[in-house]
């Protein structure tokens, strides 16, 4: 059997449309294609794989699919949304209703129907956006939509956050991503209902733990307990039935079996220890990532900096004179040139979050800018690994008295930070810095919209390997996040332990919390200089200024 299926005939609209001179998504939508990076030549209609002609050729009123990330099925589920919508009533035709769990997913979806319509129907497909009204009971919620309305009088209509209820709509309903909404449950219900009148529900998602509702879901029908038709499509699978095949086909390199078993391990080798969840379709015991690879990449900017620093051990016992002009000298070096691009900003204000450990593990320093349309960022973070207690603070101080217009901080305060945090507390005043005891009540209530920031894109943070595993670290376990015991390892075999996802959600609660993160007014300050405009000849350091750092 051929590793790539032959375009599948299960309705004569998934033939291609007469040649005609259509303009490009990318002239039409520029803005669209850029908020989501869509490459288009990288989307264009074509063959689909094995898994795919299965899934879209499979007619059960519900099917549910557990899958591995990122092997096209959505893609494919596009095209078969594209049939649906063009076909009349009696030909089985009907509106389809696309539910992820942002606004990113809903672009990317209607962007693909798009393509497909293009290519089966041979027209430019018109892609509306709107308000659309959901009733629930008393309640009217307005969620924002991308349509697109076909000659059949149905639509295809793409939204970008939850509805609450689908009183009154009829058709297809496609939850994409199942796991990672937040009220699955609830939404189920309301797409079921909509069975009643015809309607069918589609179902997709990997995995996001074992005690998911989408597990549950599977596990039922797997089960017998609920008559809907379930698929399983691994990266293995989709693999050997030709997922690298088409690949090489969009990039343009010859195929090779050799080439498709690097291929292979490269992409384990990037998932590392979260590959069975993400890739073998294994949920994970117990617990649920609390944040998706793609939710924090799509947060992730290339080019911003983690700056690393690690001191062997006869550092700690050195003249106290000579360690603080040792860091000093690195935090002019290293932090200033960063510091001082910053201070260029404007209408601006900034926060911090730390946490701080001292031999297994690295102490994480992220200051964070805040812009007055509530936009923050992360422009840098600082790693410090075997940093004697004196110059942890050192380089803490540093960035902080150098941050633009500086509100304050929050610190973890357990353990080992208690007294580095109150000297901090002491220094800057009690009112500007949180000493946080990081209890699971703490993460209950502060972790959720530190997630929300990246579901709303309000953040943005250095790309890097190693934080894109510490913000991969936290789990919901029995329904909160938090932190597992268990060790990670960096590249370079160093142990970490989400170090800097909590110095983000740190930072992140500092300017949530404190007073001043908006307000923007201000009078001009005495000539002399202080902590908002840069440090005087004369500064009472005890402690010299130094870096920032990663959880």
């Amino acid at each position: 059997m051929s590793a790539v299926a032959k375009p599948h005939a299960k309705a004569k609209a998934a033939k291609p449309a007469p040649a005609v001179n259509l303009p490009p998504l990318k002239d039409t939508y520029p803005e669209l294609l850029q908020q989501v990076h869509y490459v288009q030549e990288q989307r264009d209609p074509g063959v689909f794989c094995l898994y795919q002609t299965r899934w879209v050729s499979d007619k059960a009123k519900v099917k549910v699919c557990e899958k591995s990330r990122r092997i096209g099925l959505s893609w494919g589920e596009a095209e078969d949304a594209v049939e649906c919508a063009a076909l009349s009533v009696a030909d089985g035709g009907m509106d389809v209703w696309y539910i992820g769990y942002n606004k990113d997913m809903a672009i990317e979806f209607i962007l693909d129907c798009a393509q497909w319509a293009q290519h089966m129907q041979g027209f430019a497909a018109e892609i509306s956006e709107a308000d659309e009204i959901f009733v629930d009971g008393d309640e009217r919620q307005s969620v924002l939509t991308y349509s697109i309305k076909f000659a059949s009088g149905h639509r295809i209509t793409a939204l970008t956050s939850n509805p609450r209820s689908l009183r009154g709509k009829q058709g297809r309903v496609i939850i994409d991503e199942a796991a990672f909404h937040t009220a699955l449950a609830e939404l189920l219900k309301a797409a079921m209902a909509m069975l009643i009148w015809g309607g069918e529900v589609r179902v997709i998602s990997t995995h996001n733990g074992d005690d998911n509702p989408f597990n549950t879901l599977i596990k039922d029908v797997r089960a017998g307990r609920l008559p809907y038709s379930v698929h399983r499509i691994t990266f293995a699978d989709a693999v050997r039935e030709g997922l690298y095949r088409a690949v090489c086909a969009r990039t343009g390199k010859d195929w090779s079996a050799e080439g498709e078993a690097e291929w292979v391990a490269e992409i384990r080798a990037q998932y590392g220890d979260d590959a069975e969840e993400e890739l073998d379709c294994v949920p994970k015991h117990g617990t649920g990532a609390f944040l998706t690879r793609d939710l924090i990449e799509r947060s992730m900017r290339k080019g911003w900096p983690v700056v690393r620093d690690q001191r062997k051990p006869e550092f700690t016992f050195e003249p106290e004179y000579q360690r603080k002009g040792v860091i000093l000298d690195w935090c002019e070096e290293t932090l200033k040139p960063l510091l001082d691009e910053l201070r260029q900003l404007r209408d601006v204000t900034s926060f911090l979050g730390a946490d701080f450990a001292r031999i297994s593990d690295l102490s994480a320093f992220a200051p964070l800018v805040q812009f007055r349309d509530l936009k923050r960022r992360i422009p840098f973070i600082v790693e410090l690994r075997g940093m004697p207690f004196q110059q942890q603070l050192q380089v803490l101080w540093y960035i902080m008295d150098r941050l633009p217009r500086f509100v304050g901080a929050a610190l973890d305060a357990r353990g080992l930070g208690m007294q580095m945090s109150e000297q901090t507390a002491q220094r800057y005043g009690a009112t500007r810095i949180l000493m946080i005891q990081a209890t699971l009540p703490w993460y209950l209530e502060n972790l959720p919209p530190y997630k929300a920031a990246f579901e709303d894109e309000l953040i943005e943070l250095p790309m890097d390997a190693d934080v894109l595993a510490d913000h991969r670290v936290p789990r919901v376990i029995k329904g909160v996040p938090q932190i597992p015991e268990l060790r990670q390892q960096d590249a370079q075999k160093r142990k970490r332990h989400g170090d800097t996802f909590i110095a983000g959600a740190m930072a992140w609660h500092a300017s949530r919390s404190l007073a001043g993160g908006t307000d923007y007014a201000y009078q001009a300050a005495p000539s002399r200089s202080n902590r908002w405009d840069g440090p005087t000849g004369d500064q009472d350091d005890d402690v010299h200024h130094s870096q920032a750092g990663a959880w």
